[in-house]
């Protein structure tokens, strides 16, 4: 009491909000995964390559779904336009699979003879994880032929490893090689400023092999990214063709390989 005024004193606790809690921790996480990518995309040793991808495999899934890496969904929805029979009849290749999110597109479309290869023996084991494969082989591509005799398979993958340091494009009739005549590649690249060099390369040597008469270029699909995630993070999908101005897109080529005497 003072001077016939009571006065109250008490205590208050301030406590963040939870949605601002959840923003800092993201942000923090999201901090995290831009130097991880940054990280991935500046290697350009393959064998410093495919260690990193060991040491990342798993937490690999929960980071890229942190990303909204589309780049499965997107070329195995080009795959299944372009495929003329039933999917369950298909058997296809999955090059540099990874932790296997392709196979996971693939089965939810009714893919179910799956064979992938991969060169980081921590990625196949959270692939093998899965159960999705009936093969699993480790492979490094560019620097061995992969694991299969000539026109086996309808239709050959490969997603998110076009890029310095990891598949060369001197690798690609080594895919077209084990494609069926007149089976399918599907094909994604990235954009980002670090894969531009890369990119006019891969570019260069599709246009030599449909000039050869190798393959034909079936369809090109632009991708609308908007804003997130944000540029430093993002796997771009590349347009496939130098007379392109789209910012992305999957590509689906056709082999028009002849039958050999033996097929």
């Amino acid at each position: 009491m003072m001077g016939g005024v009571e006065i109250e004193v008490g205590l208050k606790t301030w406590r963040p909000c939870p949605h601002r809690r959840m923003a800092l921790e993201e942000g923090g996480r999201l901090s995290e995964l831009r130097a991880r990518v940054g990280a991935s995309h500046g290697i350009t040793d393959l064998t410093c390559k495919l260690h990193f991808y060991d040491q990342w495999a798993q937490d690999y899934d929960q980071d890229v779904a942190m990303l909204q890496y589309r780049a499965p969904r997107l070329a195995v929805d080009c795959l299944t336009r372009a495929l003329p029979g039933p999917p369950h009849d298909a058997l296809i290749l999955d090059v540099a699979c990874g932790t296997g999110l392709v196979a996971v597109e693939l089965q939810a479309r009714g893919f179910l003879q799956l064979h992938g290869v991969d060169g980081s023996p921590g990625m196949l084991e959270q692939a093998r994880a899965r159960g999705l494969y009936r093969r699993l082989s480790l492979c490094t591509l560019g620097q061995e032929p992969l694991p299969s005799s000539e026109g086996t398979f309808d239709a050959v993958l490969m997603v998110g490893a076009l890029s310095d340091g990891q598949v060369p494009c001197s690798a690609i009739p080594e895919l077209l090689r084990v494609a069926k005549p007149g089976g399918l590649v599907c094909l994604t690249t990235r954009t980002n400023p670090s894969n531009l060099r890369y990119k006019e390369e891969l570019e260069a040597t599709l246009d030599r092999l449909e000039q050869a008469g190798a393959w034909e270029r079936l369809m090109a699909w632009p991708v609308e990214q908007g804003n997130w995630p944000p540029p430093s993070l993002r796997w771009d999908l590349a347009l496939l063709t130098a007379m392109a101005s789209s910012p992305g897109l999957s590509t689906c080529t056709a082999s028009r390989r002849q039958p050999g005497p033996r097929e």
